[in-house]
């Protein structure tokens, strides 16, 4: 079984997410929306295949990351959640949560052994197409 296949996020806390998206459109050319901005690529092994990576700045305050008291979260994609869930389990991976469905893919969260806490991603990629073009 394959577990991961890419990153899927790069996940950071700041004062203002708002003025952070402004001074990345504004210095470096990122294409933002109200969630940050989304990177597309392509599989590696499978270059026909298109891959979207998010970057995301999120408030100081947030609790999204929790239990981890890190200031930042690394989003992984992979390509059967379901069928990795129980086997993370069953190698004393600590699963946080539940597991969630999105018209964009299905997501579940684990925790390193230093505290980390890590997003598993099985994507969707058509579910953010109108995110991707909404971006500026």
């Amino acid at each position: 079984m394959k577990r991961v296949i890419g990153i899927g996020g790069i996940f950071f806390k700041c004062k203002d997410p708002k003025a952070i998206n402004a001074w990345y459109k504004e210095h470096l050319g990122f294409k933002v929306n109200e969630y940050g901005s989304l990177f597309q690529g392509r599989e590696y092994d499978e270059p026909e295949k298109e891959t979207l990576l998010q970057w995301a700045p999120f408030k100081a305050d947030t609790d999204y990351f929790e239990p981890s008291e890190k200031p930042y979260m690394f989003n992984y994609r992979v390509e059967n959640l379901e069928g990795l869930l129980p086997v993370l389990k069953a190698e004393g991976v600590e699963v946080v949560g539940e597991m969630q469905s999105f018209p964009y893919g299905k997501f579940a969260h684990i925790m390193d052994p230093e505290g980390n806490k890590i997003e598993l991603w099985e994507p969707i990629n058509e579910g953010l197409q109108g995110e991707l073009e909404g971006q500026g």
